[in-house]
């Protein structure tokens, strides 16, 4: 087994050529046991139990994501319960999260729920982000 290289975690820039990247998705009948991992953007409509590391995540309005999420944007009308390290943050009014939001800008509609904490990041945090912090109960 080859270790695979390092990067951040999280890309704080979009594709350099422009190019769009892969979108895939996960519909309302799959459940995902394990890591979800990409280089593009994913959507949510079904569960997933474990980490994801994208450069997009949308959690759809029947999603469920339980886990540490680590990606560049996260669109969220769903639930999450875990922890989210994504540079720009988007809660619908439908969102319903439990656990913490590292972000560097957040945009929260009304009505949506969090049940712990939104600490602010800045741009540097996620620009060297190699590996994430330990869970602390």
């Amino acid at each position: 087994m080859s270790a695979s290289p390092r990067r951040p975690l999280i890309r704080t820039l979009p594709a350099a050529d422009g190019a769009q990247l892969p979108v895939s998705l996960l519909g309302k009948a799959f459940t995902v046991r394990g890591t979800l991992d990409t280089d593009g953007e994913v959507h949510v409509y079904g569960n997933v139990l474990g980490r994801i590391n994208a450069d997009v995540l949308v959690v759809g309005y029947d999603g469920y994501v339980e886990g540490d999420v680590v990606v560049r944007d996260a669109r969220i009308a769903g639930r999450l319960n875990g922890r989210l390290f994504a540079f720009n943050v988007t809660l619908d009014s439908s969102a319903d999260i439990t656990g913490r939001i590292f972000h560097h800008t957040a945009e929260v509609a009304k009505g949506a729920r969090i049940e712990g904490r939104m600490p602010w990041r800045p741009l540097n945090y996620f620009q060297t982000l190699e590996q994430l912090p330990e869970n602390r109960p």
